[in-house]
């Protein structure tokens, strides 16, 4: 249940950024809203997970899942630059993901 909520938060985190982006400093009250919710939703969650599941790992994960999504939301929805380079580095940052959950 803990590994299930983490990726729940993890994407929580990715809602978020996102979100931040599109309040332009908070002046746009809709993406403020979400922020705000998606931020308190994503650290309870992630307090939750951390009950059983050790801080290096859960908060690695956490942040992994967070940037990779945020990154790949950039690339597919707004824009961002897509490139094999920065593909391949995205796929790494889920094998350190994974690989921590396997040799947990």
């Amino acid at each position: 249940m803990a590994w299930t909520v983490l990726v729940v938060s993890g994407a929580l985190e990715t809602i978020w950024a996102i979100a931040l982006d599109r309040s332009s400093g908070f002046s746009r009250l809709a993406p403020t809203v979400i922020f705000v919710v998606a931020l308190v939703l994503s650290m309870i969650g992630l307090g939750y997970a951390l009950r059983t599941i050790p801080i290096g790992t859960g908060y690695a994960v956490w942040v992994g899942i967070g940037a990779v999504g945020t990154a790949v939301v950039g690339m597919v929805a707004l824009g961002e630059p897509a490139n094999l380079v920065r593909v391949m580095c995205l796929l790494m940052i889920v094998a350190g993901v994974v690989g921590l959950k396997v040799f947990h």
